[in-house]
């Protein structure tokens, strides 16, 4: 067997160390995503996108939006639209609370923040069990699912933040765009 050594191997390996490198490296492969609620269903979105969490506060409102756009809310002098993802999914407007939250997420350049109920926890799964949603009827809430997994028998929902985001690109770009 041939082996090709790197100037980070050393010289003698013992078996914890090849244990705990082998273990690093498959946490590498893992998925990670914060999971949130809205009613009784369950989302993920990749902690990598994720800014920020803040609870609910007073937004400001624009003119002729979709109703799924709340408003906007100013973060530290950016401008950042709010998306209720309750409404998105065509399941009413959220009637926010203090004890709501917005998970503030980023989309290539633009800041966007998600209405949710409560953010429940940081979630590590494998790639290999995201399953693809089912294309039982041609469903707005689908296109922006990116695949399901389960994780303690509990079903989650990926979400595809830049999908969400494309269909919404002409509202976005107008005043609740961030540049």
């Amino acid at each position: 067997m041939t082996q090709t050594a790197t100037a980070s191997d050393t010289a003698e390996l013992n078996p914890a160390d090849a244990i705990v490198a082998s273990g690093a490296r498959a946490a590498a492969t893992q998925i990670q995503s914060i999971s949130f609620a809205i009613g009784d269903d369950q989302y993920g979105v990749d902690i990598m996108a994720v800014r920020e969490i803040k609870g609910w506060s007073e937004i400001t409102h624009l003119p002729r939006q979709p109703d799924y756009v709340r408003g906007v809310l100013n973060l530290r002098g950016v401008i950042v639209p709010i998306i209720d993802l309750r409404c998105r999914f065509g399941q009413g407007l959220t009637e926010a609370t203090p004890l709501h939250v917005v998970i503030i997420v980023q989309i290539a350049a633009r800041q966007v923040g998600l209405l949710a109920d409560r953010v429940l926890d940081i979630v590590s799964f494998e790639p290999s069990q995201v399953q693809p949603v089912p294309k039982v009827a041609k469903s707005s809430r689908a296109d922006f699912l990116s695949g399901l997994v389960t994780i303690e028998n509990v079903m989650l929902a990926l979400i595809d933040l830049p999908n969400l985001l494309t269909v919404t690109a002409n509202e976005a770009d107008e005043p609740a765009a961030v540049h």
